[in-house]
């Protein structure tokens, strides 16, 4: 899931991203962000996840480990 952490430091322009990293620390997490961030699970890992979901989620691990569920 390397190229899961290049896509995610993509659309929330950083540098990198890490496992224990939280999401609400990031200056572009916003809806519009999570909205991306859904459609992206979709397109490359075939995982259908709502934008709900995505919503309570606390570090950038707790996102890979809920687009890894829907694989």
């Amino acid at each position: 899931m390397e190229d899961l952490y290049t896509e995610l430091a993509e659309i929330l322009e950083v540098d990198e991203v890490k496992r224990e990293d939280e999401l609400e620390d990031f200056e572009n997490w916003d809806s519009l962000t999570i909205l991306e961030v859904a459609s992206m699970a979709d397109e490359k890992y075939g995982g259908t996840i709502e934008s709900k979901e995505v919503k309570g989620l606390i570090t950038v691990g707790d996102l890979e480990d809920l687009i890894k569920s829907k694989m």
